[in-house]
């Protein structure tokens, strides 16, 4: 079961100021890095690449809570605290920091509860957990869910797709960089316990499938799968 969050819910201005934060700190934290740094790769490495993807898990995070019976209000403002961090922190730190960030604006923000604020930073400092996301609360559960969908899919395909440009690659390597995201789409598989997540999954990677049986049906140096 989720926490039970008795106090009213976040209103709709207080969560809107939240989103119009967590943009202008991801803007600032590539501003402030010496000559772009590693942020300036990739696109994902960019501020408003992340920021789209934090909306994204919003979506995702809040429709898994709704169906799963976790408090959305949490879950949801956790998402779109939980990669605030991203581009000034290392991968294995930028959970704990987002954490941080997320405990003082919501404490010099409003007079959130509490019990509310204390539910939201767990989530943010877990949603990094390796482990059975069931030993988790299930407001932190619905965040680790969202965050690996959204990286499987049409999202992640076209993402991969222009890394090709990034690392000079030929675009009959396309069928290739399709694959790596249906390999990221079954080993989220671990990272996924409720149904809503699996059937968001199962969706995502048959349309993947499709894609790359298409490339391979139109681009004639992509080799087909072999069959058996």
């Amino acid at each position: 079961m989720g926490v039970e969050i008795q106090e009213s819910p976040v209103s709709d201005a207080e969560f809107a100021e939240m989103k119009r934060f967590v943009h202008d700190y991801l803007s600032a934290s590539v501003e402030n890095e010496e000559a772009g740094g590693r942020m300036r790769w990739y696109p994902w490495h960019s501020a408003e690449y992340r920021y789209n993807h934090i909306l994204n898990v919003v979506e995702l995070a809040s429709e898994i809570a709704h169906k799963e019976g976790a408090d959305v209000e949490v879950t949801r403002v956790a998402a779109v605290f939980h990669d605030v961090a991203k581009l000034e922190a290392e991968q294995d730190e930028h959970a704990e920091a987002g954490a941080r960030i997320a405990k003082e604006y919501l404490t010099t923000h409003g007079d959130f509860p509490q019990s509310f604020v204390d539910a939201v930073i767990g989530s943010i400092r877990d949603h990094s957990y390796q482990g059975d996301v069931t030993d988790l609360p299930l407001e932190t559960q619905c965040l680790i869910e969202a965050d690996v969908l959204d990286k499987v899919g049409a999202n992640g395909t076209a993402l991969l797709l222009l890394r090709m440009g990034y690392e000079s690659r030929d675009h009959t390597d396309a069928g290739e960089m399709v694959e790596r995201v249906i390999e990221r789409g079954e080993d989220a598989r671990e990272r996924i316990a409720s149904e809503t997540a699996e059937s968001h999954l199962h969706r995502r990677l048959k349309r993947v499938r499709w894609f790359k049986e298409w490339l391979q049906e139109e681009i004639a140096a992509i080799d087909p799968e072999p069959t058996e």
